[in-house]
Formats: structure tokens, C-alpha cells, sequence
């Protein structure tokens, strides 16, 4: 039997005879996908409520430099003092697949909604830009959530990407 107590500041772990473990605290990056997240999109709603969570920022949501664009994921999770879960949307999701390997270390998990689909004939040009889709896998846990109706990408082209990043996929109808 496993309780969570709180002593303090410290959240503890009760876990019959082993005693009183720390349990390790994450830290929450929002990575929101192209022209960012506006206040009322699920993203914006999570950084809200979730605990030690912030949102990475660009330079620019709009005509965005997949270098700049990589760069600013790359840093925000080399800057953590702690394993980040990353929740990335769209866009956002590519600049995880982009990852440095060495920083796939400090990566506790990813949740990967609705992937961009930059490779499609009718991507507009600015997120075309960030293709190749990268294909590595990932490291660390991640799940993948793709729709069966996302014009932005196909349920095919997202368990796809699924397969080659080694992600649990899900659909949501």
C-alpha cells in the first residue's frame, strides 16, 4: 500500500516497510505549436492549472525559424532544475522529435497532441519550412494523440510518427 503525506514542504512517500521516500517533482513546459496558444485552448487552461509550469516562448508565433523555433524548446528544457514533462501541441510537437539527444536526460515524459503535419501538399509555407518530420525515437515516455478528423494532420500520418518516435498512440474520435 502506497500513501502520499505531506511533511512540511517536502511531499513524501509512505510505502509499507520501506519508510518515508521523497517523491520527485516535475517541472511542466508548455510547448504550444504555430501562432502559439490563445487563452481559451486547452494548453492555456493546463499552464493555469497545473503546478510548476510554464510556457516556452518564441520570438515569433507567426512566421516562425525552425532553428530559433528548436532552439528555444532546446533551452527552456536545459534550464530546468528538475525532470520536465513536456506537453507540446501542433508545431510543438516536432520541436520535441528535434530534441538534442544529450538533453533527452533531463526529459521525464512528453505528451505530443495533435502533431503538424509540415510534410502534407497543403501545408502552409512558413511550417513547411520545418520539414523533415524528424524520425528518431524518443528516449523517454511519450504519448501521442492524434484525431480522426484533424485536417492538419491524417490519424494515419500521426500513429506514423507514433511508430517512428517509440510513442504509446492514441486516438480521440
Amino acid at each position: 500500500r502506497t500513501d502520499i503525506c505531506k511533511r512540511g514542504k517536502l511531499r513524501c512517500r509512505v510505502s509499507g516497510s520501506k519508510g518515508i521516500m521523497p517523491v520527485m517533482r516535475l517541472s511542466t513546459l508548455i510547448i504550444p505549436g504555430w501562432q502559439n496558444s490563445g487563452p481559451g485552448h486547452w494548453q492555456t487552461q493546463w499552464e493555469h492549472a497545473l503546478p510548476h509550469t510554464r510556457r516556452v516562448q518564441q520570438p515569433e508565433w507567426v512566421t516562425p525559424d525552425p532553428a530559433i523555433w528548436h532552439a528555444a524548446v532546446a533551452r527552456a528544457v536545459d534550464a530546468s532544475d528538475r525532470p520536465v514533462l513536456l506537453i507540446a501541441h501542433s508545431l510543438g510537437c516536432l520541436a520535441v522529435a528535434a530534441l538534442p539527444f544529450p538533453l533527452h536526460a533531463k526529459v521525464a515524459g512528453a505528451l505530443l497532441v495533435a502533431p503538424a503535419d509540415v510534410e502534407r501538399p497543403t501545408a502552409a509555407s512558413v511550417i513547411a519550412a520545418f520539414a523533415p518530420v524528424p524520425r528518431q525515437p524518443l528516449s523517454f515516455q511519450t504519448v501521442v494523440v492524434g484525431s480522426d478528423n484533424d485536417p492538419y494532420c491524417s490519424a494515419e500520418r500521426a500513429r506514423s510518427f507514433a511508430d517512428s518516435w517509440g510513442s504509446r498512440f492514441e486516438i480521440v474520435p
